[in-house]
């Protein structure tokens, strides 16, 4: 069962590290072989494979990457109970195992190799046993993969994972909600109909002659890639279904009772492309009598203007969360700022939201604020990858730098040197960088003459309060109470390079104003990068969102206050972007 955050792991004869500890992988990525290509696991004579009889656990691979909570709150909302993974024989002996693989492939080999339960997994589904491997527990089936690498994979179907190729315009990651097209019968596909389902992966296995048989499904993404596999009882999907809404769950329900008919509403409209997503996001904070709550700024101020100056109360955060799900949203955002970050991570109020809300929301959280080296007042020190690793661990699909990441980025671009050591580069080589968001917060400064600053600048569409024609973005940190020496687009572009996944574009001009969002802003930082581009601040009115899809590269548009305001629901905006021709999920 799951295990409290931070706790030793249970003992047992097997004596090698638990693969339910994130320390664990923390520990053993730091020396993983990134050339050595093992040969393919030979099952052991002496293994064999004896099934439970309990109909009702399922034993779940935790080798502790990533979020996995929302694959066991899938599993238990579906009502199933869940048999943790502590040794190679529990693998064998599992009536049904899924391997939610998160994170990059070759720490993920680690762990496997050095646990050995690599071989007995090979075992396993060699005997052809009920099994689901999700994301990069599909990519670890094959021969090998290009990330960090070559790393050699477990080698039970043939084919490299290789890179998606951003040359051609795709963004890398490939993030957010795209459709399927089911090559031939793969029973657990069965409900998904003409819906999107949601993908975040830089990393994918192609197609060819040597593994079409394997092959259920497939996705187009400037490529055409292999979406899902299927051979007899062994399922791989390279989607998440347990951040797929009611469609993923679907999936799961179909792998754990083949045998159940789902009578579900298919909608009409058939998926054929990427979606543009629409994320709902929350402010969380302490008010003044200690409750958490969602708020929101004018223009990053978070209190009436009023005689008792009060911190605005929009609701509660985890009621909030399920409801933008229920209403429709592809993502959910949480950015914390309370001021409960120099208490011990455990004690955190947000990891608790993030835990009752991933309970019920079964579409991707990200979370904000406080992601950083830290030491508490305790005295205990905390790496940035410790603290992203407990909030994974909480329930967050992604995690989103701010202030953290200027500090890097300028530190970079002065020494032209990665140490490998910003929180960025920690958590994307553990996590992947599609795990890492990067939260941009630029104040608008105008200019008569763009020669008169080093940072790059832009001709507005608006010209300034006085006149002025130019202006450039100068990033903030602390919430956009400090102007820092470098401008939105040198953060982009440096971000990217240090392994950002996403970046989050907000505009402190534009927040809680209502007018629409910075179009010259995002155009500007959207086409410089190759990594997906957030909206943030400024969305009013449904054609906020039309008007920043058909004008800018932005992958998502985000909105927080005219959503808690029910001034502009869910609904509407989707409702009003298929209308326009945009691609959204239903």
């Amino acid at each position: 069962m799951e295990a409290a955050p931070f706790t030793s792991p249970p003992t047992s004869s097997f004596k090698t590290p638990s693969i339910s500890s994130s320390s664990s992988l923390i520990s053993l990525s730091k020396n993983f072989s990134r050339n050595h290509l093992p040969s393919k696991f030979k099952s052991p004579r002496n293994l064999s494979v004896r099934a439970s009889n309990d109909d009702s656990v399922v034993t779940l691979l935790d080798y502790g990457a990533g979020n996995v909570r929302s694959v066991r709150n899938a599993i238990r909302h579906l009502g199933f109970q869940i048999k943790d993974v502590q040794t190679p024989k529990d693998i064998l002996n599992a009536r049904r195992l899924i391997f939610p693989g998160v994170g990059a492939f070759a720490p993920a080999m680690d762990v496997l190799n050095n646990t050995g339960m690599g071989e007995a997994l090979c075992t396993y589904i060699q005997n052809d046993r009920p099994f689901l491997g999700i994301c990069l527990g599909l990519q670890l089936l094959f021969e090998s993969s290009e990330e960090n690498g070559p790393v050699g994979g477990l080698g039970l179907i043939p084919g490299v994972v290789g890179r998606f190729d951003s040359s051609n315009g795709f963004r890398v990651p490939h993030i957010g909600w795209n459709a399927l097209q089911i090559t031939k019968d793969s029973e657990i596909l069965d409900d998904i109909g003409n819906r999107h389902v949601y993908f975040v992966h830089s990393y994918r296995a192609m197609p060819s002659n040597e593994n079409k048989e394997w092959i259920s499904s497939t996705c187009n993404y400037g490529d055409e890639f292999i979406a899902s596999v299927r051979k007899g009882k062994v399922h791989a999907v390279q989607f998440h279904p347990e951040k797929s809404g009611d469609v993923g769950l679907s999936v799961l329900r179909r792998f754990l009772l083949p045998k159940s008919s789902l009578t579900e509403k298919r909608t009409e409209r058939k998926a054929s492309k990427l979606a543009k997503r629409v994320i709902a996001c929350l402010d969380v904070r302490t008010n003044d009598e200690g409750d958490l709550v969602v708020t929101k700024g004018d223009q990053y101020d978070v209190r009436e203007h009023a005689e008792k100056n009060e911190v605005r109360n929009l609701g509660k955060p985890v009621e909030l969360a399920g409801k933008y799900y229920k209403d429709g949203a592809d993502e959910v955002s949480f950015l914390n700022i309370t001021g409960f970050r120099d208490f011990p991570l455990g004690d955190l109020p947000m990891l608790q939201v993030l835990r009752c809300a991933s309970e019920n929301v079964f579409v991707p959280l990200t979370v904000g604020g406080g992601i950083r080296d830290f030491t508490d007042s305790n005295d205990r020190y905390y790496s940035s990858l410790e603290v992203a690793s407990e909030y994974f661990r909480s329930g967050a699909d992604k995690i989103s730098i701010g202030s953290d990441a200027v500090h890097a980025a300028e530190e970079y671009l002065k020494t032209k040197v990665k140490t490998g050591k910003s929180s960025i580069e920690q958590i994307s080589r553990v996590y992947g960088n599609q795990a890492v968001v990067v939260s941009i917060d630029p104040r608008r400064v105008y200019l008569n003459d763009p020669s008169d600053v080093e940072f790059k600048s832009i001709r507005l569409t608006n010209p300034g309060p006085n006149g002025e024609e130019y202006a450039w973005y100068q990033c903030t940190v602390n919430g956009g109470r400090e102007g820092r020496p470098i401008g939105a687009y040198e953060l982009a572009k440096a971000v990217e390079e240090l392994g950002a996944g996403e970046i989050l574009l907000n505009c402190i001009d534009c927040d809680g104003q209502g007018k629409g969002f910075d179009i010259d802003l995002i155009k500007m930082i959207s086409d410089a990068v190759s990594i997906p581009v957030i909206a943030s601040s400024g969305a009013g009115a449904v054609e906020h969102f039309s008007d920043v899809f058909s004008k800018t590269n932005a992958s998502a548009a985000l909105a927080a206050g005219i959503f808690h305001r029910k001034e502009v629901p869910i609904r509407s905006v989707k409702e009003h972007l298929l209308k326009e021709g945009i691609e959204v999920r239903i």
